[in-house]
């Protein structure tokens, strides 16, 4: 068994906590940059986790600097590179996607290595749901639209097929709703990351996957949940063999449900969650429908009367113009395929103007008026 040493240091002056790990580790050297005014010591597995911890709340709350998120980045990694220390491996790859908040901790990720050690602990059998899960939490903040050093991370690109490959897994086996929505959310940004990676989740079986696990509330039981699966459904529909797909898995009447989405509370966020979820479901009815067959079930499913209520009715979209936009899209795509499936008073406001001078109309609509 190896041993651990780990150095903790404060400077009070500069108001920051932050660690670094030292020692052997079954050989292998762990080393740290600066420990100044430090106290080592031999500390215990849960000393361990509690220091991590604190780690983790100083880089959420952006207050460890940058020069010292290198020094954390090796000692984290050296840590999920031993298996005597796999007890350790999700404290401490939640520690590393705080780091990652910021892109010197992402450039820090890649010189060591980083993305293929996430891709042995997502790909391993023997790897724990809690790792894997905080694995994926590290590529879904890697991979945010958010950062730009991503674009440099070849490494991600050599591994990315076996990275979707677990994520895929790991949304289908998720025993709870947290791990699904790490899953997924790292799943999302993929998708936007790099466009090869929506025709590895085709070959995966993902529109499966996916629409099946919105009817398992175990796993699809937030807006948040819903609004990863509706975007990495959306840039699949931008493929043709997409439409087959969703038609199989009767995925037009779970597109319409999510167009349903509103919040169970009061919360802001929540109800920003829904109103993404009922944009990025209208997107995706509107790319699905050039394929004449799937705006023929719309039509059957009578998926105009969902998407005119939204437009007509500010209340069932909480007011977004997001929404408001995606489904006027949605709606004149359904209307091209098949004009005879919208009511002329409907085609005359909704789909013959321009699509600004719809959007205004509806925009100034009062409930009265509807």
């Amino acid at each position: 068994m190896g041993t651990l040493s780990v150095v903790v240091y404060v400077v009070h002056s500069a108001g920051y906590l932050t660690v670094s790990a030292t020692g052997d580790l079954r050989g292998g050297a762990m080393s740290s940059k600066g420990t100044v005014n430090s106290h080592s010591t031999l500390l215990t597995t849960l000393e361990l986790v509690r220091i991590m911890a604190i780690v983790t709340a100083c880089a959420f709350l952006h207050i460890i600097p940058r020069h010292r998120t290198e020094g954390a980045v090796v000692a984290l990694f050296k840590i999920c590179r031993q298996d005597c220390f796999s007890d350790l491996y999700a404290h401490a790859l939640r520690t590393v996607a705080s780091i990652c908040c910021v892109e010197e901790g992402i450039k820090q990720l890649d010189k060591v290595d980083g993305i293929l050690c996430l891709a042995d602990i997502l790909t391993e059998e023997s790897s724990d749901e809690a790792a894997r899960a905080e694995a994926a939490a590290v590529v879904a903040q890697i991979t945010s639209p958010h950062h730009t050093s991503t674009q440099h991370l070849a490494s991600f690109l050599e591994s990315m097929h076996d990275i979707v490959t677990a994520l895929i897994k790991l949304c289908a086996t998720a025993s709870c709703g947290e791990v699904f929505l790490l899953a997924s959310a790292a799943l999302a940004n993929i998708t936007f990351f790099d466009s090869m990676a929506c025709e590895i989740l085709l070959q995966l079986n993902a529109v499966q996957i996916l629409l099946g696990a919105c009817s398992d509330r175990q796993r699809v039981d937030t807006p948040y949940s819903k609004d990863q699966v509706v975007t990495i459904l959306a840039n699949l529909s931008v493929l043709g063999q997409t439409a087959p797909e969703v038609l199989q898995e009767k995925g037009i009447e779970r597109l319409l449900v999510l167009l349903g989405e509103t919040p169970s509370s009061p919360s802001p966020s929540e109800g920003a969650a829904c109103e993404r979820v009922q944009q990025k479901a209208a997107v995706t009815l509107a790319r699905l429908s050039r394929d004449p067959e799937v705006a023929r079930t719309a039509i059957l499913l009578n998926a105009p009367a969902r998407l005119i209520k939204l437009c007509r009715s500010p209340a069932e979209r909480n007011n977004s113009d997001s929404v408001l936009v995606a489904c006027l899209a949605a709606l004149r795509r359904l209307a091209a395929g098949c004009p005879d499936g919208i009511e002329p008073a409907d085609h005359q406001q909704l789909i013959k103007p321009r699509l600004v001078d719809s959007f205004l109309l509806c925009s100034n609509m009062e409930e009265s008026f509807v």
